[in-house]
């Protein structure tokens, strides 16, 4: 059993369980997985670089955890949208479950954002959204589709 923080795009962190990748996959919605490690190495941030519309908000909580753990700063810190999983790996570099002492490592990187920190990240999610309620289509833009428009699937 690994456990794994899930931080869901509405700010909610929850405590779950995940046996493989596949599983990061399907709480993160399968679209292109991709990862981010901390600055020393012991976690990883699993998300996707999701254009659908509903991934489209920025995951605050996950992008603060982000910025905690790592060496960005609050005007470089990738804005994380959609969901949003932390783990850690083994020495194979295998999805490993995070231990008490880790969760408790992350509560206490939470607690070193400062006043700054939270203003500057502020300024970048508010231009971003306006920016995306702007203009739809650039907001979409690695897809070329409006917002919204839905890809034929392919089998």
């Amino acid at each position: 059993m690994n456990t794994v923080l899930y931080f869901s795009p509405n700010g909610v962190v929850y405590e779950t369980n995940a046996y493989s990748n596949a599983d990061i996959a399907e709480l993160v919605h399968h679209c292109g997985l991709e990862s981010l490690s901390s600055a020393d190495g012991q976690f990883d941030f699993w998300f996707t670089p999701s254009t659908r519309r509903c991934d489209r908000k920025i995951n605050r909580s996950a992008t603060e955890m982000l910025l905690a753990t790592t060496r960005f700063t609050a005007k470089t810190v990738p804005l994380l949208r959609g969901g949003v999983v932390v783990a850690t790996h083994d020495a194979a570099g295998d999805l490993d479950g995070l231990s008490w002492q880790q969760l408790d490592l992350l509560i206490q990187s939470s607690c070193t954002l400062t006043r700054h920190d939270d203003r500057v990240l502020g300024r970048r999610i508010g231009r971003d959204e306006k920016r995306r309620q702007r203009n739809p289509i650039a907001a979409d833009g690695a897809t070329g589709r409006r917002a919204g428009q839905r890809c034929a699937a392919r089998y």
